[in-house]
């Protein structure tokens, strides 16, 4: 009963209206309700933040079917071809995707010999392989965190049963970097390295690595004088920081902490030097040397020796073959038989001792000290006189030549190879380090506390909009157009002769909107209220 009491002057007055009204008040509720349903999408809609950009059609449609399986919103940035997610799930969703290898990004490996055909040509076949390991190659490359792309290209020649004709296979290597990123000499001779271990008998020097930007990044010369590599960058650093922590360290004792200062520079040698030395020494005595050969040479001359002594079986027999110790004399002998002729005999007798030689092979030490530089500085001395005073004083000269004895020593001085040390003497300034603070409008959290506020500020103001600026004048503008229509109404039927009876609580109207017609009316027409005024003082 009360539901139809509170409706019923709005059903009545919504009545008064016409089909122009009626239509315009239903579009402007269907515009405030929009409005309001659009900023709460707005307010609850999440932040979309880039997955992965420039996707192959391949990586995109499989990431795409991934993220639908794993329920996970997405889109598309206009223009870019980016592929957007929600922000507080990129993460999770890149290691998700990861896991299923994806994405593969636009180059093919050794998958691509799984789809061999029967009846596949042996030309296609073996290019087929060089795709496949020019595909590993490049995802190998881009294993790097500063490479976002890699192409590789092999030229492998054609094998020839001729030792002449036989090429080496060459590869070139074109990378896209990362904005902002580069590639160090290191970081270079690995790729270079990778590259041609990764080929049978190809050598490192016919690698050409390029850039997106067209510069060679390997060395093509072949000169010996090659820049230090970084492991001799740090060793050579390792040395000089060596060499001034053990100058600070004996020295500081003297003169207190932080109150000197040392640097050294250590020029490094880093030829590889190779030497082989042969000596011969002087003979020793024979009998001490040792035989290499020995040879010997007898020969006799002379006529037969004629028959002598007793006819017999002893005169008859051959003569016995000579015999000569090692070494005789080289002149002739001269002897005689008894009854015989005489026979001359020649004899020679050569002896090799082995030669005294010794061979050393030397390799002489890779990173030797050519020569240090050393520059020193110290602080002056603090005094407190008797007044409790705090006075700085420089170092005495005998003082000088202590440190510079001591800092001598310590790095092992040697003025025959060019070292050379310089101590200086001078007051330290030493100003206050002063942290400075981050705003507190420029801290991270801040900045998106802010974000949030604003958001959702102006999603209030909006609303506070709609409702003071909109919808509550439009209510007015409605209402003070029924109070017209009413009035009219009255009006048309005063002008036909039916005076209406009013009372201050009449059902269906309000008291302020009958006390507000009734002050129209007679401000209208005086008359008529007179008239019904005395019509109710008569009715009494």
């Amino acid at each position: 009963m009360a539901e139809n009491t509170l409706n019923s002057p709005l059903a009545h007055s919504l009545g008064r209206l016409g089909g122009q009204q009626k239509i315009g008040l239903i579009f402007a509720i269907g515009a405030v309700v929009a409005l309001l349903a659009g900023m709460w999408m707005w307010g609850t809609t999440p932040d979309y933040r880039v997955l992965f950009s420039n996707l192959s059609d391949r990586d995109g449609g499989a990431i795409i079917e991934s993220l639908q399986q794993m329920n996970v919103p997405y889109k598309f940035a206009e223009g870019g071809g980016a592929l957007l997610v929600p922000a507080e799930q990129v993460h999770e969703v890149r290691l998700r995707l990861a896991s299923q290898g994806l994405p593969k990004g636009g180059t093919v490996g050794f998958e691509l010999m799984e789809n061999q055909k029967f009846g596949t040509s042996q030309f296609l076949e073996q290019v087929n392989y060089q795709r496949a390991i020019e595909g590993e190659l490049a995802r190998s490359v881009q294993t790097l965190a500063a490479v976002q792309t890699a192409r590789v290209h092999l030229a492998i020649p054609k094998q020839s049963v001729f030792v002449k004709e036989q090429q080496q296979p060459s590869a070139s290597v074109i990378l896209a970097l990362y904005p902002g990123r580069s590639l160090n000499e290191g970081q270079v001779n690995a790729i270079v390295h990778l590259i041609s271990s990764s080929v049978p008998d190809m050598p490192a020097k016919n690698v050409t690595l390029v850039d997106q930007n067209g510069t060679l990044l390997s060395s093509q010369s072949d000169s010996g004088s090659t820049p230090m590599d970084a492991n001799q960058i740090k060793y050579v650093h390792q040395i000089e920081d060596d060499y001034s922590k053990r100058i600070e360290d004996i020295i500081a004792p003297l003169v207190g902490l932080n109150n000197v200062h040392a640097q050294v520079t250590a020029d490094i040698d880093f030829t590889q030097t190779e030497q082989t030395a042969e000596t011969f020494k002087p003979n020793q005595p024979p009998n001490q040397a040792a035989l290499r050969s020995q040879q010997t040479v007898e020969s006799f001359n002379g006529g037969a020796a004629n028959a002598a002594g007793v006819p017999g079986a002893l005169s008859n027999q051959p003569p016995v073959p000579a015999t000569a110790p090692l070494t005789s004399p080289s002149a002739n002998a001269v002897t005689s038989a008894s009854g015989g002729s005489n026979t001359n005999s020649h004899k020679e007798a050569t002896t090799n001792y082995e030669v005294d030689r010794t061979i050393s092979y030397t390799r002489l030490p890779v990173g030797s000290i050519r020569r240090l530089s050393v520059a020193l500085v110290v602080n002056n001395r603090t005094v407190t006189d008797k007044n409790g005073k705090v006075k700085s004083l420089p170092l005495t000269a005998g003082e000088k030549a202590q440190i510079t004895s001591l800092a001598k020593e310590a790095v092992g001085f040697n003025e025959k190879r060019g070292d050379s040390l310089s101590v200086e003497n001078s007051a330290f300034d030493t100003p206050k380090e002063v942290i400075e603070e981050v705003p507190l409008w420029q801290q991270p959290e801040i900045i998106a506390l802010v974000k949030e506020i604003l958001k959702y500020g102006v999603i209030a103001g909006i609303g506070i909009f709609l409702l003071f600026g909109i919808i509550r004048p439009s209510f007015k503008s409605l209402a003070k157009s029924i109070e017209v229509a009413e009035i009219n109404e009255a009006n048309a039927s005063h002008a036909a002769g039916n005076v209406p009876q009013y009372s201050p609580q009449q059902p269906g109207s309000s008291y302020e909107g009958n006390l507000m017609a009734a002050k129209q009316m007679a401000q209208q027409d005086p008359k008529m209220v007179a008239t019904v005024v005395k019509e109710w003082v008569s009715n009494e």
